[in-house]
């Protein structure tokens, strides 16, 4: 998700790269091409949350050619929301890394995977058990109790929509039929580890997770557990399979791990300029163009696409 607020650095089971320089190690499907998939943070915004207007007017115009276009993003819909608006999207997008696609007009919710049942049981219990401050993710709010009001800012950017609580650990979305987009916990880096390890543990693979440093201080790390079976891979294909194309037509541009599962299975795909090398060794396009400058879509576009 949109973890790398954090520190943009995440530890994951068995991530590691053979890549040697910047040639992309898998190779493009030949086009032509329908469909564009965007990443919002560092991709489109940089880290002032703006886009830029080379990148914007590229992709209306990409629009007007009867392109479709989508955004897949670690936000929630409602951090989702003005980027949408800016780009004139009214169609579905894919929040939280593909745990929920929402279609813009009429905000309607068209696939969400939750965390519920004993898997929540145990992710709440581990939490207690850690003494983390958790805050769930539910479709688009946020809810957090007074532990975790300090860092209210940080967690802002997933979305706006942030909801008190008495004690979240108590709240009646463990026990929700929908269950919980998200769990977010901070804490110490061992406590961390000891919650991921947890839900690592589970034999029923009921859940997915990644903890990353957390940039208010060293001793703090973050995690972040969502539903298995959502990526922003799925998400892709669920958005092929909606219009009614190929995934060998589609094209995706991302910067960061939870781009990959994109990245990986699209028709073609671009890595921004600054993703590590693991990212652009699961693209077939690695970018010349940064998020530092803005333009990254523009050119993905232009190499895809043509002008």
């Amino acid at each position: 998700m949109a973890a790398r607020r954090g520190e943009r650095t995440e530890r994951r089971a068995g991530a590691a790269s053979s890549r040697i320089g910047d040639v992309a190690a898998r190779a493009s499907a030949p086009g032509p091409y329908k469909l564009l998939a965007l990443d919002l943070d560092g991709t489109l915004l940089n880290h002032q949350g703006e886009a830029a207007e080379e990148d914007v007017v590229a992709i209306k115009r990409l629009k007007a050619r009867g392109v479709k276009v989508t955004i897949l993003t670690g936000r929630l819909y409602s951090g989702t929301l003005p980027s949408a608006a800016l780009l004139g999207i009214d169609g579905p997008v894919g929040c939280a890394d593909g745990s929920h696609v929402v279609r813009v007009s009429g905000s309607k919710t068209l696939l969400h995977h939750g965390i519920r049942g004993r898997a929540a049981d145990r992710l709440r219990a581990s939490l207690d058990r850690n003494d983390l401050v958790a805050f769930l993710f539910a479709e688009d709010a946020i809810v957090h109790d007074e532990r975790g009001a300090d860092y209210l800012p940080f967690v802002r950017t997933w979305s706006t929509d942030l909801r008190y609580a008495h004690r979240v650990t108590e709240h009646a979305l463990w026990d929700s039929r929908e269950g919980m987009t998200a769990v977010v916990a901070l804490g110490r880096e061992a406590s961390i580890g000891r919650t991921v390890a947890d839900i690592q543990r589970d034999e029923t693979e009921a859940m997915q997770v990644a903890m990353f440093p957390f940039r208010r201080d060293s001793e703090h790390w973050g995690m972040v557990a969502r539903a298995a079976g959502g990526t922003k891979g799925t998400a892709l294909q669920w958005m092929a399979s909606h219009y009614g194309i190929t995934m060998e037509e589609t094209v995706c541009v991302g910067d960061w791990l939870n781009d990959v599962p994109m990245l990986g299975c699209a028709g073609r795909s671009f890595a921004m300029g600054q993703a590590p090398a693991e990212v652009k060794e699961a693209a077939t396009d690695v970018l010349a163009r940064s998020i530092q400058h803005g333009g990254g879509i523009a050119e993905a576009i232009e190499r895809a696409f043509g002008k």
